[in-house]
């Protein structure tokens, strides 16, 4: 075997494709046939969530059973001024931050409630926003993080006041926060 240039190698192959390819028609119907598109990705943990929260609002005794989902919630210590608390109600404190529980198991929310309203008293914050939701999805138990919310704020010693926000801010899904300056 003699060596052949790259060149002349390249023309004998190129011969040798068209000389092959010389009978070969192009097929008439031009319809592509396509896969059907992937199916939209989902969280992998999103469907074990959703069921441990209707687990959960399922077996969590309904405290504050008179709680439905529509009411308003409020809350007011001692020796905070009606002026005050007048203005919270009426949101006219600026909202500093925000915290969104949508989503969470009680436990979750519990957990981010907790370290939200310790990091807004340390930042100096006056007052915040917690959207929980208005439980319209939490079954006969009553909205579970709503409750939750209303329970866990009356303990904490930076929380002075909570109530509904006004119906642009969420109405009875959401509350202002006023902590200890």
């Amino acid at each position: 075997m003699g060596k052949e240039s790259g060149k002349d190698s390249n023309c004998t192959d190129d011969k040798l494709f068209r000389d092959a390819m010389r009978d070969v028609k192009p097929i008439k119907d031009q319809r592509r046939h396509r896969a059907a598109p992937p199916p939209k990705p989902r969280a992998s943990q999103r469907r074990a969530s959703d069921q441990a929260v209707l687990q959960e609002s399922l077996e969590t005794p309904p405290a504050g059973a008179d709680l439905e989902t529509g009411e308003e919630i409020s809350f007011r210590r001692a020796g905070l001024s009606e002026r005050d608390y007048r203005k919270l109600r009426r949101g006219q404190f600026a909202v500093q931050d925000e915290l969104d529980l949508h989503g969470l198991t009680a436990a979750e929310a519990t957990d981010a409630l907790r370290n939200f309203v310790a990091e807004a008293s340390a930042a100096g914050n006056r007052c915040v926003r917690i959207v929980h939701g208005k439980g319209l999805g939490s079954g006969p138990g009553g909205p579970v993080l709503k409750k939750l919310v209303n329970r866990e704020l009356r303990r904490w010693d930076p929380v002075l006041a909570f109530c509904s926000t006004q119906p642009r801010h969420g109405g009875t899904g959401a509350v202002y926060v006023l902590l200890r300056r």
